[in-house]
């Protein structure tokens, strides 16, 4: 790099660190002010954002379909396309979420487990706002208005950093949730896209301590493993979502092939979809070829262990054979966010448990069955954020799970699990009441 380059190089690289500086001392400032908000005044601002979501639909079309023909021309992925799109069905939702987050309690200030202690002092403990969070996150402009909505209902402030990709999409969103916020009296740096689409923001926002408390990385496996590894701020995370569907013995066949089909191809590109199935060796006779000729006919590619692919090869399709391969080692610990599907023949729950737990990203896993006990054994043994019962693992989501809008999904054991809402959100603080006693 000559002398010319390498100037310009540190004078962008000194704008943006003073960008960053100035919205992370923004939002602390502002954090401050959304934490002592009433919980009228937060669903105030709620309301006006869905309201404004519904009111600007076109416009909010149009700044989208400016970043899906560049995202096209410069060759983005099909699912992260699929994921880029702004519909209005898509904008319906989060305005949904946005009046749910206002439809609920506000649990800012609420105090948990008070108890009297032998000296005579009370000691609970208080829901805090974190602070400041920063949101960085690839393709899916949704995610900036269920940031916003829920940094607004738990009192936080947030930094927002969307993928170059979703630049247009976000900038639109971002000036509603501003409008929004200033209607109703609240500050709007409480909500804050980043502007620019220079990589090097990413670095400086993982980097402030003194202004952020916590990021929360949503995209890639690449992005989550850097900011994971760069940040100096605490990380809420998932790197995957290797997400299985198990079929006991005994089970409904017809609710396992209802819930295995959903699991896997209602849509392709969520982290919450299904990538492997696994299946009881007593029941793969009657419920294999059911379900293969559904992925046949779907175009899935299943990747097999060798006994479901005799089993998947005599039974369907001469013209869909192709879509039988037999699995390798790597296909078991697979994300594939595309119409393949791992298939393995378990002895039993044992087995079942045994192979998520191994290969799984720790997300999301479901079993189908009629045994109360084996019910049971999955909901404590799975190690995953989310566990579930004859339902489909699409239903990991927090507008599903009843929070308004997630942050995110953690896979991460400490503060937060599963999908994030409002309680991921806040910290717990101990108080201690007292009437003038003393420690002895």
């Amino acid at each position: 790099m000559n002398a010319p380059d390498l100037k310009n190089a540190l004078s962008q690289d000194s704008e943006v660190a003073h960008l960053m500086n100035a919205m992370g001392l923004q939002a602390k400032v502002a954090s401050a002010q959304v934490a002592r908000a009433s919980a009228a005044i937060k669903n105030k601002a709620l309301l006006a954002l869905a309201g404004l979501l519904r009111q600007n639909l076109a416009p909010l079309e149009a700044s989208n379909q400016l970043d899906l023909e560049r995202a096209t021309a410069a060759g983005l992925a099909a699912p992260l396309l699929d994921r880029l799109k702004l519909t209005p069905k898509i904008i319906e939702t989060v305005a949904i979420g946005c009046e749910q987050l206002a439809a609920m309690p506000d649990v800012i200030g609420e105090i948990i487990g008070m108890k009297e202690q032998p000296s005579g002092i009370r000691v609970g403990q208080m829901r805090v706002p974190i602070g400041v969070f920063g949101m960085i996150y690839e393709s899916r402009p949704n995610v900036t208005i269920e940031a916003a909505s829920l940094a607004i209902k738990s009192g936080n402030a947030c930094i927002l950093r969307g993928g170059s990709e979703a630049i247009e999409s976000n900038k639109a969103l971002a000036a509603l949730v501003q409008h929004a916020l200033t209607a109703a009296g609240l500050p709007a740096d409480a909500v804050q896209l980043v502007p620019t689409t220079d990589r090097e923001a990413v670095g400086h926002l993982i980097a402030m301590p003194q202004y952020v408390d916590v990021i929360i990385p949503r995209g890639g496996k690449g992005l989550i493993e850097r900011i994971s590894r760069d940040a100096k701020v605490p990380v809420i995370k998932h790197l995957d979502g290797n997400c299985h569907v198990y079929v006991d013995d005994p089970c409904d066949i017809a609710m396992a092939v209802k819930v295995a089909d959903n699991a896997k191809t209602s849509k392709y590109s969520p982290c919450n979809a299904s990538e492997g199935l696994l299946v009881a060796r007593s029941v793969a006779a009657e419920f294999l070829p059911k379900i293969g000729a559904i992925y046949a006919a779907k175009g899935v590619e299943m990747r097999c262990d060798e006994a479901t692919a005799r089993v998947l090869r005599a039974h369907v399709a001469i013209e869909s054979v192709a879509n039988i391969v037999l699995a390798t080692e790597d296909d078991w610990y697979e994300e594939y966010l595309a119409p393949i599907i791992s298939i393995k023949l378990v002895e039993g729950i044992d087995e079942a448990i045994e192979h998520i737990n191994k290969y799984s990203s720790h997300h999301t896993d479901a079993i189908i069955t009629r045994d109360h006990i084996h019910a049971q054994r999955f909901l404590r043994e799975v190690d995953s954020a989310s566990v579930m019962v004859n339902a489909s693992t699409r239903f990991a989501d927090g507008f599903e799970f009843g929070l308004g809008a997630e942050i995110g999904i953690s896979t991460d054991k400490f503060h937060a699990r599963g999908p994030v809402g409002i309680e991921g959100l806040t910290s717990l603080k101990y108080v201690v009441l007292g009437n003038g006693e003393v420690r002895l």
